[in-house]
């Protein structure tokens, strides 16, 4: 086997891993064939640029434990970009719950289930700010420059590695806490005074008649938050290439 083809599908192995989880890549509407040629196109570009792998002294079972090791890596990768898309999940939850609109879920083209409307919101945001503050481009930059990094097959466990990804996902719960806090609040005045009502009136069916308005006032907080929550959701894709180059000094540990 050629030592610039080795090169190619090392690269391919980590590129395509990191295609196949990431969300905006992996939505309904963009084909396998898509994410496969992105894959190899984007291997062809990288690999060059590598120094070349001698596989004189590589037996064929290595050549593999090293293609698992660069899939892993681009999995790692991609579920560290993926944790921020998981964050808009738990806000939309959170925000759901609050404003009463559990039975109004409908199908999540990017993430193929079910969320509801407000996290389907979320979701359509974050591509949007992903591609329009082209970060898509800074992604593709720093997954060359891991290379510089984390080597082919440098890759390995550790404790700060562990550390640093149970950091990151709580970090995204409280993040996800901060962008439904003024709904959480709008909904806790609003129980509040309606238990008040309840005490003053107790032929008021309390639940009957908040219902309605926590609604109204749910969906006028999250339109006039959802400036706010772009910010949010605008300051952690652009932590993404960062992230990605960070993981890598990990992984190379």
């Amino acid at each position: 086997m050629p030592f610039e083809f080795s090169n190619w599908m090392l690269v391919f192995a980590r590129v395509s891993a990191l295609l196949a989880v990431f969300p905006v890549f992996t939505a309904r509407n963009v084909p396998v064939q898509l994410r496969l040629a992105l894959g190899v196109l984007t291997a062809l570009l990288i690999a060059p640029g590598l120094p070349p792998m001698s596989l004189a002294n590589v037996s064929l079972g290595q050549f593999v434990l090293l293609m698992v090791k660069e899939v892993g890596v681009g999995v790692l990768f991609g579920f560290v970009a993926r944790m921020v898309f998981y964050m808009l999940d738990v806000a939309g939850a959170i925000i759901t719950q609050e404003m009463g609109l559990g039975m109004a879920s409908t199908l999540n083209p990017f993430s193929e289930s079910r969320s509801e409307a407000p996290g389907t919101i979320l979701y359509y945001l974050a591509v949007l700010l992903f591609l329009a503050l082209d970060l898509h481009h800074w992604l593709l930059v720093a997954l060359q420059q891991s290379y510089r990094v984390l080597p082919v097959g440098g890759a390995g466990l550790s404790q700060s590695l562990f550390n640093d990804v149970l950091a990151h996902t709580s970090r995204m719960f409280l993040v996800a806490l901060l962008m439904s806090a003024p709904l959480i609040a709008v909904s806790f005045v609003i129980s509040l005074i309606f238990a008040v009502l309840g005490r003053a009136v107790p032929q008021m069916n309390v639940f009957t008649e908040s219902f309605a308005i926590r609604t109204l006032a749910g969906l006028m907080v999250f339109g006039l938050s959802l400036n706010l929550m772009a910010q949010h959701i605008s300051n952690w894709l652009r932590r993404l290439p960062q992230d990605v180059l960070n993981l890598a000094g990990l992984l190379a540990g």
